[in-house]
This record gives C-alpha cells, sequence and structure tokens, in this order.
C-alpha cells in the first residue's frame, strides 16, 4: 500500500532511496509523535505553527480557536498547508563529521484542511484527549457548551504524504582510508515520561489519577532494560 491514495506519489530528489511508501510505517509514526509542524501562507507570509495532533483513520485531526488562527483562515479560504511529523531516533556518530548523520522517521501531509462537522466534532474533540492523555476525560469535568463553542477541529486527508526514513548504521567500509581505531556508532534517542509534579493548588496527599499511573507504566515498560 502507497503513502498516497487519490494523487500521483511526489518524489524525494535528495537520497531518493530513503523515500518509504509503506502505510505501516506511515501511520506507526504518526501514532507515536504527538507534535506536529503546521504550515501555511497567510497573507503573503509563511508560517509554521506546532501543534497537537491525532490520527483518525486517514485523517489528521487538529483543533484551534472559533476566534482567530491561521489554521481556521487557511480553512476558510481553502488554501493548501503542509502538516510535518519527525521522530528522532537516533545519533549516527561516524569517523568524520561530513558522514555523521542521524537516524529518523519524518513525513509531510499536504492537503486541504475541512472543518468537522458539529455532529462529529464531539466525538473528534475526545479522539484529541484520548491520544494526548488517555482515560483523562473520564477523570474531569465534562467539556462546557461555551468551550465548545470556542473550538473547532479540523481535519487532514493522509491523501498526499511522503516519507522518509534513515535507520542504520554510521557509514563505513574496509577500504575507507579511515582509523577504525576511532570509535563509531548509533546512540539511539530514548523518550519517557518524567515523575509526574502536582499543581501547588492540588492538596497533598491527593492521589495520583489513573490515567497518569497508566501513563508512567507504559512509559517505564517501554524502555525497560533487558
Amino acid at each position: 500500500m502507497t503513502l498516497t491514495n487519490t494523487t500521483a506519489p511526489r518524489r524525494i530528489r535528495r537520497l531518493a532511496e530513503r523515500q518509504t511508501t509503506d502505510r505501516d510505517a506511515l501511520f506507526a509514526l504518526l501514532d507515536e509523535e504527538l507534535v506536529g509542524h503546521l504550515a501555511a501562507v497567510v497573507d503573503g507570509v509563511p508560517v509554521v505553527v506546532p501543534m497537537g495532533y491525532a490520527r483518525d483513520g486517514e485523517h489528521l485531526l487538529v483543533h484551534g480557536s472559533t476566534g482567530g488562527g491561521f489554521a481556521l483562515r487557511a480553512a476558510a479560504e481553502g488554501a493548501t498547508v503542509a502538516f510535518s511529523v519527525t521522530a528522532l531516533d537516533g545519533l549516527v556518530f561516524a569517523r568524520s563529521l561530513f558522514d555523521s548523520s542521524m537516524n529518523y522517521r519524518s513525513a509531510v501531509v499536504y492537503g486541504v484542511l475541512e472543518p468537522v462537522d458539529d455532529e462529529r466534532a464531539d466525538a473528534a474533540l475526545l479522539a484529541l484527549s484520548e491520544r494526548l492523555m488517555p482515560g483523562r476525560s473520564a477523570e474531569v469535568r465534562a467539556i462546557t457548551r461555551r468551550e465548545a463553542a470556542a473550538t473547532r477541529v479540523l481535519r487532514l486527508a493522509l491523501d498526499d504524504v511522503v516519507m522518509k526514513t534513515r535507520a542504520a548504521g554510521a557509514s563505513e567500509d574496509t577500504d575507507d582510508g579511515e582509523d577504525h581505531s576511532t570509535w563509531a556508532g548509533v546512540v539511539p534517542r530514548e523518550r519517557r515520561w518524567g515523575t509526574p509534579v502536582p499543581s501547588p493548588l492540588t492538596p497533598e496527599g491527593t492521589p495520583t489519577p489513573v490515567s497518569v499511573v497508566a501513563l508512567m507504566t507504559r512509559s517505564r515498560s517501554e524502555h525497560r532494560l533487558p
């Protein structure tokens, strides 16, 4: 399955061999990361804004304020936007700075933002919440009508996507002329959640919520040493 559904695939020109059209690899990247960067041209000026997102099947979901914001303007104008997501998986230490590199996965989604209709807005907001803070919605009060009215969910189809990856060691060869007594290799990058810090107004002794405990437990199990 390719990364593009309805349009001709975009081609990477530099290091084209690093382009992938593996749909599962795309979904894995999007489901693993929490923040992307939305780019658009507003009044002739390029604007890039980082924001949380969630994947809902074949779409990305983002949200913004109905009171303004370039994302809503871009959606209203039918402008093409780009949304990028990157995971840094490791630093590659070669025997020269020129050959040193990074292991990474990156994807850029192109398309037009579409407002989610009112009938699906609540479900879309819940999907965003569950992606960022699984289980938290059951622990806090429901969103008010005023809050809902101030929030607009937008979606971006995963129809026009380009993805690039590097997952290899340092470039080296037995006859490359380098001093092989100099260490070369990869330092993987691991990420985990730290110890929760209660807010100043949270009474002392208040139990840590289930959603936070689950997040911590999952993070530690994913990074447990063999």
